[in-house]
This record gives structure tokens, sequence and C-alpha cells, in this order.
């Protein structure tokens, strides 16, 4: 696991900046910056173009994981595939705009009542969508070339850093919010050109496309497998952006905005993941071409190990500070406790399933996770419809966390029985009762008076007992020798 040890830490070093990047920006200076409203109208923005922008590749992104490595030869620019690829995003902006201008008016009646700001900028999703869609097939071509880090450095940094200086004007009243708005498309924008100038000059990718070297592989497959990826990809996102875009439905905007700043905070468990399936994706779509089945079992047990030990440390420290965490908030979002709660239990089943997702879609198996993530997404919209009219935001992260539930529990039962692959031995219900155990003993201990101090110790303690018991239960023997004095066994 060379390449996926060398860039998982390269990718978790920059994901973590990241995370505190955005933890200053969301947590800190969007709260007292904006009001919740203008939170919410870019988060309903954000939200709804990247739902828009799934349909813009056409499923080129996971063909390009699938089918990329049969065509990759730089010395002869990959038989022109980066033209190829480029094709269907450009398509599918043709067609996503056009139903965007003839629906137009059934998106604006949804939003009117509770989130009217969002509608008054509702046609700012064209251009966002077409970028953010752009960019996600981007990515994934520099994934498919093991160049993860810098594209990771950028969306997680750089974009973040170019937000929090537009909010920053914004809030000096500079800028009126038609160019606030505007600004934070350009973020995006931004984004994009040094994306395919990066690519440019790592690459140097060609546009001419080899019909003749294309056409080894079937066309017709790889249309197929795009056609229905696409559809794929669309129930995935929608699992994540679902809550936020149906809460704007059905509660007021500034609802929305409470809740984009609250449910940023479990999304730090799943850090690890998002970071190491960039690079796992590929190396498992290798493995899968080669058959080498050693490799992918690696990878499966290993990455839920891990991520479900890493997750676990990450789970208690947000929960059992959470109350501490939130008085750092404005007083309207002092409620977020529970949601907090409810999105990171969802987070943490999601870590402990591993990379099996990336096995499904990487597999011959790919139309069955197609049809499941589309079925889980229309579950997923029946209980955001059912659970937020009464339980409101509440309800919107139980929808998430049971979408999550669902999702991981198909995916462990289907690559068992295909693959008699699974990753959990007595080791993880170590780990499950160690997480439990810390979590109630924090029910033991004081609460401090000043919520700094407060954070610190119980951190201190739980974080401690927690990694004091992974060691002396040898839950991750094979780390024990990096820790200075430990004698080899």
């Amino acid at each position: 696991m060379g390449v996926i040890q060398k860039q998982g830490i390269q990718n978790t070093i920059v994901t973590f900046i990241g995370i505190l990047i955005g933890f200053v920006n969301i947590i800190i200076i969007q709260p007292r910056f904006l009001t919740p409203e203008e939170i919410g109208l870019t988060r309903m923005l954000f939200s709804f173009s990247s739902m828009v922008a799934v349909f813009l590749p056409l499923g080129i992104g996971n063909a390009t994981v699938k089918f990329f490595p049969i065509y990759k030869d730089r010395a002869q620019k990959h038989h022109g595939y980066f033209g190829f690829m480029l094709i269907f995003p450009i398509v599918g902006f043709i067609i996503t705009t056009s139903l965007l201008y003839i629906f137009r008016e059934f998106f604006v009646s949804q939003y009117i009542k509770e989130s009217k700001l969002f509608t008054d900028f509702f046609n700012y999703v064209i251009p966002l969508s077409f970028i953010i869609g752009l960019l996600t097939v981007l990515n994934i071509y520099c994934n498919s070339l093991f160049k993860t880090t810098f594209p990771l450095l950028l969306n997680d940094v750089v974009t973040r850093i170019f937000i929090m200086i537009v909010i920053s004007i914004y809030y000096l009243k500079w800028i009126s919010i038609d160019e606030f708005v505007t600004f934070f498309v350009c973020v995006f924008a931004l984004q994009l050109l040094i994306l395919i100038f990066y690519i440019l000059y790592i690459d140097k990718p060609s546009l001419r496309i080899n019909t003749k070297v294309l056409k080894t592989k079937s066309m017709t497959e790889i249309f197929n497998y795009a056609f229905l990826l696409s559809f794929a990809g669309i129930a995935a996102t929608g699992l994540k952006l679902l809550d936020g875009i149906i809460l704007g439905k059905f509660k007021p905007l500034f609802q929305v905005g409470i809740y984009s700043i609250v449910s940023f905070i479990p999304m730090i468990i799943e850090a690890p993941l998002n970071s190491l399936e960039k690079i796992t994706n590929t190396k498992i779509s290798d493995a899968l071409a080669t058959k080498n089945m050693d490799s992918i079992k690696e990878i499966y047990f290993r990455s839920s190990r891990y991520l479900l030990l890493i997750g676990g440390l990450f789970f208690l420290g947000i929960n059992v500070n959470i109350n501490s965490l939130l008085t750092f908030l404005p007083p309207e979002f002092s409620s977020g406790g529970n949601v907090v709660l409810i999105l990171s239990l969802g987070s943490l089943i999601n870590v402990a399933a591993g990379s099996n997702q990336s096995i499904i879609f990487s597999s011959d198996s790919y139309k069955f996770g197609a049809f499941m993530l589309i079925l889980l997404v229309i579950i997923a919209f029946g209980l955001n419809m059912f659970l937020i009219p009464i339980y409101g935001q509440e309800g919107a992260a139980l929808s998430t966390a049971l979408g999550a539930l669902i999702y991981c529990l198909i995916r462990y039962v289907f690559i068992l029985k295909t693959y008699k692959l699974q990753p959990f031995n007595v080791k993880t219900i170590a780990v499950l009762l160690l997480i439990a155990a810390c979590f109630f003993l924090n029910k033991l201990l004081p609460t401090l008076d000043k919520p700094v101090l407060d954070i610190l110790f119980h951190s201190a303690v739980i974080g401690g007992s927690y990694i004091i018991a992974v060691y002396f239960l040898k839950i991750v023997p094979e780390f024990h020798h990096f820790i200075p004095g430990h004698k080899k066994e």
C-alpha cells in the first residue's frame, strides 16, 4: 500500500488543514459576519447547484475511474481520453440548462414562501452547477492519474480561504448582496481555472480523440456504464444534500442556515474516509482489472478498521464537547446538539463500512450499486418529506442518519455474498464498546464553568482514556512500533 499510504497521509494532512479552515469559516466567521438567512442562501445555492451538477457529467466521472486505466498511456496522451471525457459535461450542461429554464417557475414556487431570498438568486444556479460539474470530472481525472493532493488542497484549503475573504468583504459593506453572490460563484470559477492549468501542466492531455484506440473497448459498454452511473451519482449526492434542500421548502431560510452550520461539525468524522477514497477508488479499480483479490481484501479490511478507530475518536471529541462548542456560536445555534449527535452516528456508520462502496462501483456489480442508490434516494426523499415537517432540523438529521444506515447495510451484505469478504471481527466490537463506554464515562465528569477549560478537560480525559484503551486492547498492534521506547514482541 505504498502509494495509498503516501498519498493517504498527504491527503489526510491537507484534509485536516481544510477542516481547520472550514471550522474557522463556518463556526466562527459565518455566524458572526452573516445572518442565518444569508448563510441559508449560500447553503441552498451550493446544495441545489450541486444536485444539478450531478447531471452534467452524465456518468463520465465513474466511467473514468473504471475505464481510464485501459487507455492510460502518457506517451500517447492517453489517446485523447481527456477530450472524449469533456464531451459529456458539455452535453450535460446543454440538457440541464434547458430543463432549468423550462421548469424554473416550478422550482421557484417550491421555495418562494419560506426561502424567498434563494429564489431571488435562483439564476445563479446555472453557472454554479456547470462549474461544480466540471470540477467533479476534472478532480476524478486527476485522481486517475494518482495526483490527488493538489486538487484536494485547492478544494479544501484555497477555495475556503477565498470564500472567507469574500464573506469578510461583504461584512465590511464594501459590496452589496448581489455582488457577494457573484463573487461567491466566482471563487469556484477560479478554482476551476487553476485546476485546468494544473492538468495542462502535469499531464499535457490532448483534445484530439483517437477513436480507433478508444473503440478497442466497446463504446456501448462505456456509454451504458456512464449513463447508469449518472443516476447513481444523482442518488449519492441526493443522500448528502436532500436534507438541506427539503428543509428550505418546509422551514424558513434562517433554519437552513443554522442547520448548515451545526451539520458541518459531524463532517469531521468522515474526513479520513473522503481523503482515503480519492486514492483507493483507482487502486481498487486497478486491482479488480487484474483480479488481485488479495489487494482488495487488504484495502477493505484495513480501511474499515482504521477509519472506525479514527472516526470513533472524532465522534467522542465532538459529542462530549458539543454543548461547550455551541456556546461559541450566537444564541440561535444553541439547539443544535441533537442534530450533531444524530448526524455523528450516521457518519460513524459510514466510516465503519470502509471502502466497500469503491469495490461495488469499480466492479461488474456497478448496476446493482446504481439501482441500490436510486432506491435509497427515493427512501431518503420520503423520510425527509415525512420527518422534516414534524421534527424540523432534527428530522432532517434523522433522515440522513437512517439513509446512511440502510445504505451501509446493503453494501455490507452484497459484498459478503458476492466476494465472501467482510471486514468486521472481535476488534470491531471492542472499538464500538469502547466508544460507548467513553461516551457514558463523559456523563460522570463535572462540567466546568469556562467553555474552553471544559473542552480541554473533557477532551483530555475521554481522548486519553480512548487512546490508552486502544493500546492495551491491541486494536492496531502493527502501529505500536512507532511509539518511542516500544519494544517488538
